[in-house]
């Protein structure tokens, strides 16, 4: 089918006789989210009829027409939302209701319309810890983790090992400053759960970490990689959280020195598949090979 960009303006003659999903961001059309959910809602359909006339649709909305953008949706009867780049934080601010894995990370990705406007969460977190299980065979549970990067991205992945319980949680950032500060923000969360600072090739001391990068270097392909694998202990494995390219130098690094990697695909899926499950009721576990099988084909 036809898959057009719709911007704030479309809004506002909108008539759709469905149950209507939307993902919002801008820029958007590069979205791998439509394929997904309309690959499982078709897939739903088959077993139960209601779901034939649920669709889902991609906005382009700039961060300044946001708050009017919700209003509209809510008007027109949008059932849930998904938000991507630059609006999880900018609609912390704008919801009713906010669950509180999502406080935690001061960000939003799923909306849910509820009577008074919408309930907001994150299902990020959910995503990078199935995603990492899926691919790599591997828990956040009782894990020592390497994270870098210390933006937004970084902050969800580590509140969603803290958690679930890892071991250890260590921070590497190219701006110790801006690191710092993340794991200043990250001690009420952690508990007893050691939290560190690490340099960008830190000797860890041990080998058997799982390495996880929530940093955009490796979005370029000419990138250079966030850590230099071969000068540290052998980790159990290196998740790296951008999924296209598919292999960037990181991955291809682990590769070479027989290291299990995976890219970011596995998590796209899963939090696709969280969202909907806010909306349906559905399991997500029962979508969520449908969504990736989706994501896949989509990609050039």
């Amino acid at each position: 089918m036809t898959d057009p960009v719709l911007t704030i303006g479309d809004l506002e003659s909108w008539s759709f006789a469905g149950t209507a999903l939307a993902v919002l961001g801008h820029p958007i059309a590069h979205s791998l989210s439509p394929a997904m959910h309309r690959a499982a809602l078709a897939s739903l359909a088959r077993t139960t009829a209601r779901y034939a006339s649920w669709s889902y649709f991609r906005l382009d909305i700039p961060p300044e027409d946001l708050a009017r953008a919700l209003g509209l949706l809510k008007a027109k009867g949008f059932l849930g939302i998904n938000l991507t780049v630059p609006h999880k934080v900018v609609a912390f601010g704008l919801v009713q209701e906010i669950d509180e894995p999502a406080r935690a990370v001061g960000a939003v990705n799923t909306l849910l319309r509820i009577p008074g406007g919408w309930r907001g969460s994150n299902t990020d977190g959910y995503g990078l810890a199935e995603g990492i299980r899926e691919s790599l065979g591997l828990g956040l549970e009782g894990s020592d983790i390497l994270l870098l990067g210390a933006g937004g991205a970084a902050r969800g992945a580590a509140v969603e090992c803290l958690r679930r319980g890892c071991a250890s949680l260590r921070i590497s950032n190219r701006t110790a400053s801006r690191g710092g500060e993340l794991l200043e923000s990250l001690r009420p969360l952690a508990g007893r759960i050691p939290l560190s600072a690490a340099e960008p090739n830190p000797n860890l001391g041990k080998p058997g970490f799982l390495v996880i990068n929530a940093t955009s270097a490796g979005l370029v392909p000419a990138d250079p990689a966030p850590i230099d694998l071969s000068g540290i202990p052998r980790p159990s494995g290196v998740y790296d959280m951008i999924y296209n390219p598919p292999r960037t130098r990181l991955l291809g690094q682990a590769a070479a020195l027989g290291i299990p990697c995976a890219n970011g695909l596995s998590m796209l899926a899963h939090q696709g598949a969280k969202s909907l499950e806010a909306w349906t009721g559905v399991p997500a576990a029962a979508t969520a090979s449908i969504m990736l099988e989706a994501a896949r084909a989509s990609l050039p």
